[in-house]
């Protein structure tokens, strides 16, 4: 069987410039290559160059899978996002990894040699990269489910003594892209209800996010407001939400604690064991669905025989009738012969 491996890259903060994309011509002349993103699929072969300085010099998100079932998710963001305090206690194992260079923190998640081996022969990796993005606004706004989610990928390796990082908020409330994201790396589900059952509800969204819009405008400098505006009226929209993320991802930085919050920090073994308890609950409410599901279609047979035989004891009476008169009709015509 043939090799076959993915990559795509998504230039969200700045466009590419005519120089930058020619520069990956050179590496591939069959990629496609635009000045938001870079597609291309190779058998056989791969990328002539090293994703990891694709994403230090030019892209904001990449996803990469492969036939052997691996695949990789990467997005880059400002420094100012975070503190490496907010990141590091979630780094453990392959599934996680953080590289901090002078501007930008690089995020990875990864998988390694899956076992859904019917997935990786049928999904040829397009479409993840629309579902994923979304992760880079959800971490620029402070969100630390997708690393703790990153984190918990490679729980079943560590340790039974080993204390989890601190559970964000809302882990049983993920939002779409963080669904995706557990589908993508294949955090297992039970282990992922045993940490939701520690996590706080997370805030109402939107009245929340209003209220913290709210607060960071307040604080906003007449230099910064006017410097933003300059860039929309000078047509530079892009550059101006750039720069207004930024400022953002800076504000919300320093309205984080520093401290841990009270929410208890619990050890791989007694995750392990709320992931034993909720794996029973699953396969109970698995076997009520089916047995529901198995009534139902029964029942669905039982009314369909019901009305077949009432179509029956209508119809028969009727066939009988013309039965009569066919044989009537073919004596008479017999005789006349």
């Amino acid at each position: 069987m043939s090799e076959y491996q993915y990559y795509e890259f998504a230039a969200i903060d700045r466009p590419l410039t005519a120089a930058e994309m020619a520069q990956l011509r050179k590496v591939s002349t069959r990629g496609q290559i635009s000045a938001s993103s870079f597609v291309n699929h190779y058998e056989w072969g791969g990328l002539k160059a090293d994703p990891a300085e694709w994403m230090r010099r030019y892209f904001d998100a990449f996803v990469y899978t492969a036939n052997w079932c691996s695949c990789r998710l990467s997005l880059r963001l400002p420094l100012a996002t975070f503190h490496e305090t907010d990141l590091r206690p979630f780094v453990s194992g392959a599934a996680l990894t953080i590289e901090a260079s002078d501007e930008h923190w690089i995020i990875d998640w990864s998988l390694y040699e899956s076992e859904n081996y019917d997935r990786f022969n049928v999904e040829d990796g397009g479409g993840w990269m629309g579902r994923l993005a979304p992760l880079r606004d959800e971490l620029l706004r402070g969100d630390l489910r997708p690393p703790y989610l990153g984190w918990l990928a490679s729980a079943g390796q560590l340790d039974d003594d080993l204390l989890e990082p601190q559970p964000p908020a809302g882990l049983s409330e993920l939002t779409l892209s963080q669904q995706a994201l557990t589908e993508f790396i294949e955090v297992d589900p039970d282990l992922l209800a045993a940490a939701a059952a520690g996590s706080p509800r997370a805030a109402a969204e939107d009245s929340a996010q209003a209220a913290a819009i709210d607060a960071w405008l307040a604080e906003w400098s007449r230099e910064e407001m006017a410097a933003v505006l300059k860039l929309v009226a000078l047509g530079q929209g892009r550059e101006a939400e750039h720069r207004m993320r930024t400022l953002r991802a800076t504000w919300l930085k320093a309205q984080r604690p520093t401290t841990a919050a009270s929410a208890p920090q619990r050890c791989m073994a007694q995750l392990r064991e709320l992931a034993r308890s909720a794996s029973g609950v699953r396969r109970a409410l698995q076997a009520q669905e089916l047995a529901l599901k198995e009534a139902e279609s029964h029942r669905q047979r039982e009314a369909s025989l019901r009305l077949l035989m009432a179509d029956v004891g209508r119809a028969w009476p009727a066939h009988c009738d013309h039965r009569r008169q066919w044989l009537r009709t073919g004596s008479i015509r017999s005789h006349r012969a």
